[in-house]
């Protein structure tokens, strides 16, 4: 009965939500453009599955994600894990850095949004774009960046000189990367924050706030997303200047006998 209550709230709080959506586009398609609905039908069914879907990924982050990525930071943020056992010193979250890395990583190999960026940047390209290698260069972003968010709440150090220095270097790789995989590289941070990842790296951050000494869950559990946005940027133009840069290598030719000679 409290799953059905709860889910009850949450569904009637998602039709609040869509309606505004709904009655844009249907006023557009109607007043504006002054044409019927196309496949009225089959769009009030989609529409449905939509709204039931919200209700329950949200039941889900409430009831599931969000409780898993706290109780896993104040876990691994424990004095059975800390390494040397000194709760002040950043050498002895060793495992929360770990587990910030590969649960960056994991989430963003999952990340349905991602999946679809990759399958067209693969398309469009004709196959130059690899779909693994821009999931895993992306996912690794993700990864490094947690993960330094992770050691950026455990010093306490200010959020601002992580992003002002990252954005520094996005510049200089932006003049410097190929043009063609500039655009693509930007995009490739937005789209790692959706679904899966930032219900996990919110609670993880939250999390680990809560469990360090001396850190405020309002000031440092937040900031972990803007680093999971940030450094895919960099490692996807990095990979691409790595790419061009060996491409361009002058080839070595063996010498022939004659030449030998």
């Amino acid at each position: 009965m409290e799953f059905l209550a709860k889910f009850g709230s949450t569904l009637l709080s998602t039709v609040r939500d869509v309606l505004p959506i709904i009655g844009l586009i249907v006023g557009f398609q109607l007043l504006i453009l002054r044409q019927p609905i196309p496949h009225l039908k089959s769009l009030i069914v989609g529409g449905i599955y939509v709204v039931l879907g919200l209700a329950l990924f949200l039941v889900g982050l409430e009831k599931a994600l969000f409780p898993v990525g706290k109780i896993m930071a104040l876990q691994l943020s424990s004095p059975d894990f800390l390494l040397g056992g000194d709760p002040t010193a950043w050498t002895a979250y060793g495992w929360v850095y770990l587990f910030a890395f590969l649960i960056g990583f994991s989430t963003t190999i999952a990340e349905p949004s991602l999946l679809a960026v990759a399958l067209k940047a693969n398309e469009v390209s004709g196959g130059v774009i690899s779909q693994w290698g821009l999931r895993i260069t992306v996912a690794a972003g993700v990864a490094i960046g947690i993960s330094l968010g992770a050691f950026r709440i455990v010093t306490g150090t200010p959020l601002y000189m992580y992003i002002l220095a990252g954005y520094i270097m996005v510049v200089i790789q932006t003049f410097l990367a190929p043009r063609k995989i500039i655009a693509l590289a930007y995009d490739s941070g937005g789209v790692t924050t959706s679904t899966v990842t930032v219900p996990l790296v919110a609670a993880l951050g939250l999390g680990l706030s809560e469990a360090v000494p001396g850190r405020d869950p309002a000031l440092d559990g937040f900031g972990l997303i803007a680093f999971a946005s940030l450094f895919p940027i960099i490692t996807v133009m990095g990979y691409a200047q790595i790419a061009h840069w060996i491409a361009a290598r002058p080839t070595r030719r063996k010498p022939t006998g004659v030449e030998s000679r």
